[in-house]
């Protein structure tokens, strides 16, 4: 494992760093990739440190169960080899601190300038390189975006009469627009180009990114909505996206161990970790390709995204973002349409002050997650080489919410109390969370058990007669309700703040 203490003095050697670099890629090569290395710490940030490493916690604290766990043994139970943590605070990088291995089995240790797959939290980082184009007055945020894509165009639709597909709408995850997600290519596929994404044709994997709801009307997380950004991008400045995204946006945030170029270059593999599936193995040929970059395809570590999460820290309090204006910064934290701003996700208070600011990202055997917390400057930063590793980084946020006191993520007390078979019976089915995606209840012993894709099937422990939790909250809780139009049960979801009633199937 390795441990860094951030100083302001880092600075000027950062500093030096972008001065001397020429190469394509934003990337310092001259760090060391193998070995244990540990840089001193005060006593009081080892036995912080120490807390957190410790004190791993479940979503849910029930009563007579163990609730505290060390990290070592939770990487063991989610087959996670590798993990690396940047922690926020006073808007400034604390500490970080890598743990495990690039492969399982191997010797090679994760250290802090380890390149993870940032996956979906490529996303709110390529939109700040659209907003920097935006106050350029280069793009429009509410303007056609077909005015300006020359070498596509979104396909003309009867959703579109009275709407248009925008930036802003891209951004927010509101344009009407397809696709949810990508699994990315392995080692032995043909990589489609982004045209070919757009328009779901072989060698691409996807379906067509299409508008099939108005623009405007509905929430619906749409990667194929970052894969049109990434497009109107290229087309705007002319320029390769990987290319784009490093001199107006990485090299800013002194982001020098990122970048967005896919595949990964050679000279960069010994610098990555790889990716692993639940059961611990190694993904064949070590990960998946992403073309789709705006929306998957950023290789990072937890210190440069603290960095991008600290810029916009600093922009809502006044500060230099280093890339935005304080007030296009400001709009990227604004809420657009359920609870979404302009690449971010958000929470609000009840007197709809901004409480916390993050995105997460899952792709092919790499997760991760961020959050930032704008009236303290904390937050943290976790991403993982394992498929299950997303359980793991909200286990380690937990820690951190107990330790740092952020009034968000930590963990809540219930009683769960025991149902009758007869009862848990009528829950039984399988319900539409969104198209192609259904969660599967069943019924074993006396608990029920979701069944979700890429998961193991996760216990709900019953509240009361019709409400249930899962003790890890790897979902929302849920509530069975009688339908009294349909006649039938539907599971009603809190997703983001949002209630959303899921449909059984017949």
């Amino acid at each position: 494992m390795r441990i860094q203490k951030h100083d302001s003095i880092k600075t000027w050697r950062v500093l030096l760093l972008f001065i001397l670099c020429s190469s394509a890629i934003l990337i310092d090569r001259s760090l060391p990739i193998s070995g244990i290395g540990v840089a001193q710490t005060t006593p009081p940030l080892d036995k912080r440190i120490q807390r957190v490493e410790e004190g791993l916690l479940p979503a849910v604290l029930v009563n007579g169960r163990q609730s505290r766990m060390k990290i070592s043994d939770r990487m063991a139970h989610y087959n996670v080899p590798g993990v690396s943590i940047a922690v926020i605070n006073n808007s400034r990088i604390e500490w970080s601190k890598s743990y495990g291995k690039r492969q399982a089995g191997k010797d090679d240790p994760v250290v802090l300038e380890t390149l993870f797959q940032a996956a979906s939290i490529s996303k709110p980082v390529a939109a700040m390189g659209a907003l920097y184009l935006v106050e350029r007055r280069r793009l429009d945020l509410d303007v056609d975006v077909n005015r300006r894509l020359r070498s596509w165009q979104v396909p003309d639709s009867d959703f579109l009469k009275d709407k248009k597909v925008t930036l802003r709408g891209l951004l927010s995850h509101s344009a009407g627009v397809t696709v949810h997600g990508f699994r990315g290519y392995a080692a032995d596929e043909q990589i489609p180009g982004l045209q070919q994404v757009l328009d779901g044709v072989k060698p691409a994997n996807s379906a067509p990114v299409r508008v099939d709801m108005a623009p405007g009307t509905n929430w619906r997380y749409s990667g194929g909505g970052y894969c049109i950004m990434q497009q109107l991008i290229i087309d705007v400045t002319r320029t390769p996206f990987p290319k784009f995204m490093r001199d107006k946006v990485l090299k800013k945030l002194e982001m020098k161990n990122s970048t967005y170029e896919q595949p990964l270059p050679d000279d960069l593999r010994t610098r990555a970790a790889v990716g692993h599936r639940r059961n611990g193995e190694p993904i064949k040929g070590d990960w998946h390709t992403y073309p789709e970059m705006a929306a998957a395809g950023l290789w990072t570590t937890p210190n440069d995204l603290a960095r991008f999460m600290i810029s916009i820290l600093r922009g809502l309090n006044g500060g230099s973002n280093g890339v935005l204006s304080n007030r296009m910064t400001a709009q990227m934290t604004t809420k657009v349409l359920d609870n979404y701003g302009l690449g971010l996700g958000l929470s609000h208070g009840v007197d709809g002050r901004i409480v916390s600011f993050g995105h997460g990202g899952s792709n092919e055997g790499f997760k991760c997650q961020m959050i930032a917390f704008p009236e303290t400057g904390s937050g943290a930063v976790v991403m993982t080489n394992g498929d299950q590793g997303g359980m793991l980084a909200n286990e380690i946020l937990r820690a951190l919410a107990m330790e740092y006191d952020w009034p968000e993520r930590k963990p809540v007390e219930k009683t769960p109390v025991t149902l009758s078979a007869t009862v848990l019976d009528r829950y039984v089915g399988k319900y539409d969370f969104q198209p192609g995606v259904i969660v599967e209840i069943k019924s074993m012993g006396d608990r029920l058990w979701a069944v979700v894709p890429q998961q193991l099937p996760i216990e709900l422990l019953a509240e009361n007669e019709s409400k249930f939790f899962a003790l890890n909250g790897e979902i929302p809780d849920v509530e069975f309700a009688h339908d009294a139009q349909s006649g039938e049960t539907v599971m009603i979801v809190n997703v983001g703040g949002n209630l959303r009633r899921l449909k059984r199937h017949k």
